[in-house]
């Protein structure tokens, strides 16, 4: 394996320990599900949504502009340092738009954009909170209502949503694993550093190490700190999240787990008339939507002019 990929494993890394909270975080952190069995089926079922699913988004990131052994490199790098900057700023971030934006950033030096992959990319940004909005609208009335019709036990209710979520989990893991696989290893790809194969292997291993090792810290924060919820609604969301990312996955377009997490618990805020989240995190959102794909933009030129 070249040196290089490496920083695509660092990239894959981060990711797995920060994006497993959008799909775990609220069912650890209220005790419903144990840390340890989360992490271990996060990497499992993400591996196999990379392998299974991931090769369009190889094809979509890949084809935006011509890649080279350097460019690649260079683009994982400018990306994990994006999303370095952007965790301190404590604005939500998208591994997604960072490596688009270091993708652009190569494209400008090189004059070369696809941008019939671009606008494909952008709408799919766009659409993003928005269908996890749409799916969790749908969703939230229509499955409390079916439970009222079981007329269960407190205890009885208690179990089924510990299976839930860990169901609803599981499909989280295996939609994040297939959407977001191309951002770790697409470019190499592209460059002819792997086989698809290849990059869909690593970049799985890499997202579920990162799930394994260094995720526990990031998932009672999104757990408690930003979205508290109970049992039922956090089910809602991440199912909403998940239907979202997966579809994307099926489109070939690596879109935001955490702007899709956002998307589904601001459908239920509309369901229940109720805010759930605050304009504070909002306006974070839309300052990440424009800022990180710029800042992969300006760390890919300058790394490309220093290297």
């Amino acid at each position: 394996m070249d040196p290089k990929i490496l920083g695509g494993v660092f990239l894959g890394w981060s990711l797995g320990a920060n994006d497993s909270a959008n799909v775990f975080g609220t069912a650890v952190s209220s005790f419903m599900v144990n840390y340890r069995l989360a992490t271990i089926l996060i990497a499992i079922f993400v591996l196999i949504g990379a392998l299974l699913e991931g090769a369009p988004g190889l094809e979509t990131l890949g084809g935006i502009t011509e890649q080279s052994f350097n460019t690649a490199f260079l683009i994982s790098i400018s990306a994990a340092l994006t999303v370095t900057i952007m965790t301190i700023l404590k604005i939500p971030v998208s591994t997604s738009q960072a490596v688009v934006g270091g993708i652009l950033g190569i494209g400008i030096l090189q004059k070369h954009i696809e941008f019939q992959y671009l606008y494909k990319v952008i709408i799919c940004w766009i659409g993003t909170p928005i269908g996890a909005i749409f799916f969790s609208i749908i969703l939230y009335p229509s499955i409390a209502f079916f439970l009222r019709k079981l007329h269960m036990h407190f205890l009885t209710y208690d179990r089924m949503m510990r299976f839930l979520l860990i169901l609803t989990g599981i499909y989280g893991a295996y939609a994040l694993g297939a959407n977001n696989v191309a951002n770790v290893t697409g470019v190499f790809y592209k460059a002819g550093m792997v086989n698809k194969f290849e990059a869909l292997l690593i970049g799985g291993l890499s997202i579920g190490f990162g799930a394994l090792t260094y995720s526990r810290n990031v998932m009672i924060t999104v757990g408690r700190k930003i979205i508290p919820m109970d049992a039922f609604s956090a089910f809602i969301s991440v199912l909403s999240e998940a239907i979202t990312v997966h579809i994307y996955a099926i489109i070939g377009v690596p879109v935001s787990t955490s702007q899709a997490l956002v998307g589904g618990v601001v459908g239920i805020g509309i369901v229940k008339g109720i805010r759930m989240v605050s304009g504070k995190t909002i306006i974070k959102i839309v300052i990440g939507w424009f800022l990180t794909p710029a800042l992969g933009m300006a760390f890919s030129i300058l790394l490309s002019y220093l290297f």
